[in-house]
């Protein structure tokens, strides 16, 4: 297929221009979703940090969780971070009221595992997929997964065992923000995950 992919950055609310920036950087042909008619077309997504409540109320008050929900079931690359991991994951485990996910990624995520703005912590992450050195990761407010099913491969974890950094198939997620590092690493990878499905 010729020409550059075309990656999607949900832009309801969080830091999408970071990841704007990151993969237009990287080459991608970048366009920000904020309706379902700008799925149309587009070879890969990603789900920004923000507020994982909030994203979900304005996707589904903009007529987007639907459509999202089909398209990663239809196989379409995705990867979240932060909250967007949260928006992946089959199970929230301690989501606010009525709090709904998009689904795709069998895993179980606690929200705030952290606690507040005031735990945000950084920290060096051995993961092997990336090769050396390790990865600077920017944990704020973040999510951990504390379960996954069979068919998720962890990529990374904390020293105390609890996962950061899952793929399945063709969803990735990571608790941290690798679009505020500089390390373009694993938004490189994503791109491969989206040229091999293009």
């Amino acid at each position: 297929m010729t020409g550059s992919a075309r990656v999607g950055v949900l832009a309801l609310q969080g830091d999408f221009r970071e990841h704007a920036a990151v993969l237009a950087g990287l080459g991608a042909d970048v366009s920000l979703i904020r309706r379902p008619t700008e799925l149309t077309g587009i070879d890969g997504l990603v789900l920004p940090g923000g507020e994982s409540s909030v994203m979900d109320k304005l996707a589904r008050a903009f007529d987007l969780a639907g459509p999202l929900r089909e398209a990663i079931a239809d196989g379409l690359p995705v990867y979240g971070t932060c909250a967007g991991l949260i928006l992946l994951a089959d199970r929230i485990l301690d989501g606010i009221a009525g709090q709904q996910s998009l689904g795709g990624l069998d895993v179980s995520v606690r929200r705030n595992a952290f606690g507040s703005q005031l735990d945000s912590f950084e920290t060096e992450l051995s993961i092997p997929v990336l090769g050396d050195p390790p990865v600077h990761a920017v944990f704020i407010r973040a999510p951990v997964v504390e379960a996954a099913g069979p068919s998720v491969t962890p990529l990374a974890s904390l020293p105390d065992g609890r996962m950061v950094a899952v793929e399945q198939g063709n969803l990735l997620g990571t608790s941290f923000h690798p679009e505020v590092t500089g390390d373009t690493r694993f938004h490189a990878y994503f791109l491969d995950k989206v040229e091999r499905s293009r």
